[in-house]
């Protein structure tokens, strides 16, 4: 038995030479389609960059960021202003929520409670509902319901309760990730549960929850669909939350929309992209500056 094990031992090590030395067409087809893939993702993007680039560059001018909307310079300040509005607002009512939620499943609720459970599924049947139908519900709480009108505030609120399953999942898979030896040596030391989790945990999962933060950013950047129903059109500069007003993206549909004005929308969609990636580049210098300082 003990010579045909070492047979065995033999013939596999003879195979792993004869494939390291070889040719293998399963790893050659597996590694070209991953190169052909990766070549595929950057070329999109690259190509879509390029587009916007080419087609809005020439397009931007000083009349665009005025501080009035008219018909005549078609002013994107005001729908910048909306847009930085709604990112504050809406993280400022989900991220607390979420990181609030996925730190009670995670370290406060028992393995194995059906609570937990029933929590997790219910976080990930909202995730994939439709931007419309939150809008539509924003519209039948917030709009009509709570009397607040078509509004910054109704939209933010809106945009809050889309993006919260993102920050909640995101958040408890950081916290989860976290080791329990380092929780146990926390507690060996003498500190307490919340002490821990603010001490110990949470800073160890900021890279992740930040990597949640930056995709609610972006969720929240380019919706449109949820934001027509709940905080409108309106091309102007907010006088309160109760005002109604557009985003950078409601901005370029709606330009788009009228016909009018599709260069101006082609330089909207140039300075959409260039706030998108400020933030997600912004997000990135913050997560890799608090990894070095906790380092």
């Amino acid at each position: 038995m003990i010579q045909t094990q070492a047979c065995d031992a033999s013939a596999v090590s003879e195979q792993a030479s004869a494939l390291r030395g070889g040719f293998d067409p399963v790893s050659v087809a597996l590694r070209a389609l991953v190169w052909a893939a990766a070549l595929l993702v950057t070329g999109v993007f690259v190509w879509l960059v390029g587009y916007i680039v080419i087609k809005g560059l020439p397009r931007l001018s000083p009349q665009l960021f005025e501080w009035e909307y008219s018909t005549e310079n078609v002013s994107m300040l005001p729908a910048i202003v909306i847009t930085v509005l709604m990112v504050v607002l809406a993280l400022l009512f989900a991220a607390p929520a979420g990181m609030g939620a996925a730190i009670y499943l995670v370290e406060y609720a028992r393995r194995g409670n059906p609570l937990v459970s029933l929590v997790r599924l219910t976080t990930e049947s909202l995730a994939g509902i439709p931007s419309i139908v939150y809008g539509l519900f924003g519209f039948l709480l917030f709009v009509v319901a709570c009397g607040m009108g078509f509004s910054i505030l109704g939209g933010a609120l809106t945009l809050a309760v889309m993006v919260l399953p993102l920050i909640m999942r995101t958040t408890e898979e950081s916290l989860k990730s976290v080791p329990d030896n380092w929780r146990e040596g926390s507690f060996a030391l003498g500190a307490g549960r919340l002490r821990t989790i603010f001490r110990v945990v949470l800073p160890a999962a900021v890279p992740g929850i930040l990597s949640g933060v930056i995709l609610s950013i972006g969720r929240i950047v380019g919706e449109s669909a949820a934001l027509l129903y709940t905080a409108g059109t309106v091309a102007a500069m907010p006088e309160s939350l109760l005002s109604s007003g557009r985003t950078l993206s409601v901005h370029m549909y709606a330009l788009l929309s009228e016909g009018l004005y599709v260069n101006e929308a082609h330089a909207t969609a140039l300075v959409l992209l260039i706030v998108v990636l400020l933030i997600n580049f912004a997000s990135s210098a913050v997560a890799a500056l608090l990894v070095r300082e906790r380092s």
